[in-house]
Formats: C-alpha cells, sequence, structure tokens
C-alpha cells in the first residue's frame, strides 16, 4: 500500500485509491501516524494537533472512535494501527510512505560523493512532491507545526541539486527550478544566489542585479537585515566582471567536444576509454569526476570514437529531450556496464562482471545488423530499434571484441590513487597511463 502526504492526503493499493470516504479528521489523524510511522504518538499530542490546543470534552472519544474506523478501514491491506501506553502507531511494514521515502532519498544524495549520483537522488526525492504537505487537510498552522523540518529538508535539497547543476553547467535549469520556489521564498538566501549566478551564467546578468536589489529590500524591510556577507560578495563580483563567475571550471584533462566536456583520449581502445570516462578509478570520487553527467554526453562521447555517425548522434540527442526517462534509463544502464566491464577486465577472474557484462553483449547482438559503410567495408552496427541505447550497445560489441582477443591480458589499470584509467601494455615495461601527469611526480602514489 502506498501512502502519500507531500501535497494532498491519497492512500492506494495497487493502483487504486482507497479510504476516499473517510472523515477529513480521520486523515488527518492517519498523516500524523504516518509521519510518526513505528513511534507512538501520544493521545494527548493528537488531540492537541487535531484541535489546536482548543479540544472539545468528547476530543478523546473522538480520537478512540476515529482509530476504531481506521483499523477497519486499513485491516484489508494489512496495515496496523497498534495501541502504545496511552498512544497510538502505524506499524512499519511493506507500505511505502512518501514521506518516509523523500528522506530517504535526501540521505543517500548526501552520502553520494558523485555529484551526478547526487542530483538522480535529489531529482527522484523532489519528485515525490505535488504539493504542500497534506494540502487537503491540513491548513498552514497545523502544517507548519507537522512539517518543519520536512519543509527545511526539502529547500535544502533544492539548493544543493542547484549548487551541483551550476557546477555541471546546467544554468537553464537552475532558473527554471528555482523561479516559482523564489516566489514563495523571496529572502532565502542561498536560493537567491543561486538563481542570480545561474542568471549570470545565462547572459541575463541585469535580471540577476535586480534579483539582488528586490532580496535586498525585503530584507530590510520584513527582517531588519542586511544581506549575508556570502550574497553581498557575490553581487560586488557581478558589477565588477569577475570572469570566474562565468562558467564553472572545466574539469582537468578534458577536451571540448561540441557542447560537451569528454575525457582526454588515454588507452587506444573505445571499451577502455569507456571505462576511463570515469576519473579516479583508483582513488576518492572528486567532484566533477563523472565524465558523463547526462544522455548528451553519452552520444557526443560515442560519435567523438566513431561508434556512432555524427547524424545519428544527433538524432539520439533529439530524442532523448522527447524522452526524458528512457534517456536516464539508458544511460544508468551505460554507467552500470562501465563499471562491470572496468571489474571484468582489471580482475580476469571476476565471473560475476563477465557474466553482467556477457548479457549486454548478447543483448547488443540480438539488436545488430551488417551494413556497409563508406569506406565499402562491412560493419556490425545496432539496429535502429536499439533507440537510446544504440551508444552502449556500440562500445558493448568493442568490449566483446576485446574481451576475447588475448590482448586484454595486458590491460593496465594505472596504479595512481588518483587516477585508475585503463591502457593496453603489450610491452609489459608501462608502469602510468598516458596521461602523464598523475605519476612520476615524487607525489604519494606515484613513481
Amino acid at each position: 500500500m502506498e501512502f502519500q502526504l507531500l501535497g494532498p492526503f491519497a492512500a492506494h493499493h495497487e493502483g487504486r485509491q482507497v479510504l476516499v470516504g473517510s472523515r477529513r479528521q480521520e486523515r488527518c489523524l492517519l498523516a500524523v501516524l504516518l509521519l510518526h510511522a513505528g513511534s507512538a504518538v501520544p493521545t494527548g499530542r493528537l488531540i492537541d494537533l487535531l484541535w489546536d490546543g482548543e479540544p472539545p470534552a468528547s476530543a478523546r472519544a473522538t480520537v478512540h472512535t476515529y482509530i476504531g474506523r481506521l483499523r477497519a478501514a486499513l485491516r484489508p491491506y494489512e496495515v496496523r494501527v497498534e495501541t502504545r501506553h496511552d498512544g497510538y502507531a502505524v506499524e512499519q511494514g511493506p507500505h511505502r510512505i512518501d514521506a518516509q521515502e523523500f528522506t530517504r532519498l535526501v540521505g543517500q544524495a548526501a552520502d553520494a560523493r558523485d555529484p551526478v549520483e547526487r542530483i538522480g537522488h535529489y531529482d527522484r526525492a523532489l519528485a515525490l512532491w505535488r504539493g504542500p504537505l497534506l494540502a487537503d487537510v491540513a491548513d498552514d498552522r497545523l502544517r507548519a507545526r507537522l512539517g518543519a523540518r520536512l519543509g527545511e529538508l526539502r529547500l535544502s535539497a533544492v539548493e544543493q541539486r542547484a549548487q551541483d547543476r551550476l557546477g555541471m553547467g546546467l544554468h537553464d535549469q537552475v532558473v527554471t527550478d528555482l523561479t516559482p520556489l523564489l516566489r514563495e521564498h523571496p529572502t532565502r538566501e542561498r536560493l537567491v544566489a543561486a538563481q542570480m549566478t545561474a542568471l549570470h551564467r545565462t547572459g541575463r546578468q541585469a535580471e540577476a542585479l535586480r534579483l539582488y536589489g528586490r532580496t535586498r529590500a525585503l530584507l530590510a524591510a520584513d527582517l531588519g537585515i542586511p544581506p549575508s556577507r556570502e550574497l553581498r560578495t557575490l553581487h560586488e563580483r557581478m558589477l565588477r566582471g569577475d570572469p570566474r563567475l562565468d562558467r564553472p571550471p572545466g574539469p582537468v584533462y578534458a577536451v571540448r567536444v561540441d557542447d560537451q566536456w569528454l575525457p582526454w583520449s588515454t588507452s587506444g581502445h573505445p571499451a577502455l576509454e569507456f571505462c576511463n570516462t570515469y576519473a579516479g578509478w583508483g582513488g576518492d570520487r572528486l567532484p566533477g569526476s563523472e565524465w558523463l553527467p547526462g544522455y548528451a554526453t553519452l552520444a557526443v562521447w560515442a560519435g567523438h570514437l566513431d561508434l556512432v555517425g555524427e547524424r545519428l548522434v544527433a538524432r539520439l540527442r533529439d530524442q532523448a529531450l522527447r524522452e526524458p526517462a528512457e534517456a536516464t534509463a539508458a544511460l544508468d544502464e551505460a554507467r552500470r556496464f562501465r563499471t562491470d566491464l572496468y571489474a571484468c577486465l582489471t580482475d580476469p577472474q571476476d565471473g560475476r562482471a563477465f557474466r553482467a557484462v556477457a548479457g549486454v553483449v548478447e543483448d547488443a547482438a540480438r539488436l545488430s545488423v551488417f551494413t556497409r559503410g563508406e569506406d565499402g567495408l562491412g560493419r556490425w552496427q545496432p539496429a535502429p530499434s536499439a533507440g537510446l541505447r544504440v551508444p552502449l550497445y556500440a562500445v558493448a560489441r568493442t568490449a566483446a571484441e576485446l574481451l576475447a582477443d588475448p590482448r586484454r591480458f595486458t590491460v593496465r589499470s594505472c596504479p595512481s590513487r588518483t587516477c585508475g584509467w585503463l591502457f593496453l601494455d603489450e610491452s609489459g615495461r608501462r608502469r602510468w597511463c598516458s596521461l602523464g601527469t598523475c605519476g612520476g611526480k615524487g607525489k604519494p602514489g606515484g613513481g
């Protein structure tokens, strides 16, 4: 069973909405218990919340009646409301509560070291919000009492996602996301700073400066305080045209192809280059180390390595814009394949990784066609029916060729703690990858 609290209250079982005939106060009572699922809420606390400190004489009996009705309504769905001392609790169980899911995803985002992974968690968490907490069963005062922590967590998630997107150059997305939120929270300075930066980087400097002026006036009128030092500094940097504000710093060891950053070529083989689209395999996951931040980068990378033709790259990018969910799924699958392929190539005894790679290779083989190229030579290519998985299946074929070639035993991993990129060493004498900057410098981890 699924309970939705982040917006209008709703309960669903197998896709069908239930509890639609219950009273508003009963649904509100259940929502309070669900927000504290697994913990008892004292009856006195429930009475205080439901009647805002002015309960009728019959309040305790009414709560008892509501609990009885809820138990009867929830029993067919195996959701239990227990009596605990002088209170009630909804048992933890297989049912899903969107508020709990939101908190879990935000926690996963906080633990993620890679910005792309972090943004994915934040996207899924924030998508759970369909409006104000308990929009149809709680008034503003009760909402503030029940949901202050969730509301703050939501804003913090939006702010952190905006910072990560700014770091990846996704300025337009930041402007779109923050515009409606700033109407609700016009003095939230971290939101203002992110929006100012995004506007500046999209060439809308005048709007950024006007936003600062409005924020400064509101802070003075409503709170009697000036903008924070951080916001004032950002404003001053814009006024003097600080060039460092124009864009996030480009990643190290990068080449610009079309509108995407790609890593330098270091290995000489497409399958290894695909593994090397993650910098720092051998060390910590540093910010900016993910070279496949979006589907567009995957498509451009495949074109850059001549795995996919230029026209097809353009079509794939257009399709990804029309079908963002499918593009995300294809990108996630490509990243999983990359991880398995890296493990397979660095440890020939890793049977699990080989089986995972083989599964994708077999899928690629089933969705391949034999075509004649402009050079007159025939070649295997992913069929159009592969859709947005064309880049994945193209690299899977090159991975299969390498895994079937004795050269796979000459694959080496750069031993630098900050690198780990893969390369072929048929001489048996190379120690470092051809990046040439990570080892041999007299640094820890270097030779």
